[in-house]
């Protein structure tokens, strides 16, 4: 990795929030951040539609309002969702960015971090193309470490945490499987970064 991660050959990775360098499809499904947010925390989830299924067109369908609700017996227990991430990450180590990363995506729900509630405010939302509790690929991982070095070479990035952790009994993604030791290792960054009963002294 560069001295300077924000940049490729000289070029900025960064236009308004949108990383230049993975795929676009903007969600309707966004708002302001409030005046004066650092955004501080990236948060990983899991997500596959239908749940265990990878591969289709159905995540990026939910996250753009335009999943066909009647394509499958589960879509109906989630009929109407208005949700999106900033990020997808696909199994086969795919980027796709939603909404930027200057905006509020809508991916959190009722949460809390480390005293601080509300972390869609103050987050960048990840999503890894999964099933909680199950295997993630290694180039999930590659894309994923990738992923988190642009960011917080442009954002003040401090901390990284599960949905599971920022919002403990109702979420458990992305789950026991997910290695947080392997994250950190890639990242090269702090244990106090990561949340704490995940990560080895």
């Amino acid at each position: 990795m560069t001295a300077n991660d924000a940049t490729l050959s000289g070029v900025s990775l960064w236009d308004h929030g949108w990383l230049t360098s993975v795929r676009s499809s903007p969600s309707p499904n966004f708002g302001p951040r409030p005046s004066g947010s650092a955004i501080s925390l990236a948060v990983i989830h899991s997500i596959s539609l239908p749940p265990g299924q990878y591969g289709g067109p159905e995540i990026e369908q939910l996250f753009t309002n335009q999943l066909d609700w009647s394509a499958h017996p589960y879509f109906e227990q989630i009929r109407g969702l208005e949700v999106s991430a900033h990020f997808v990450i696909r199994r086969c180590g795919e980027v796709v960015q939603f909404v930027s990363v200057l905006d509020r995506a809508w991916h959190a729900g009722r949460s809390s971090w480390q005293g601080k509630d509300n972390c869609n405010d103050y987050s960048v939302g990840i999503e890894l193309e999964g099933l909680e509790n199950h295997p993630f690929e290694p180039a999930q991982y590659d894309a994923l470490a990738t992923l988190l070095r642009h960011l917080q070479a442009q954002f003040p990035i401090t901390q990284v945490a599960g949905h599971e952790h920022i919002a403990p009994g109702r979420k458990q993604d992305p789950g026991k499987a997910f290695d947080w030791t392997q994250l950190q290792t890639m990242t090269a960054w702090e244990s106090s970064m990561f949340p704490p009963a995940t990560t080895q002294a």
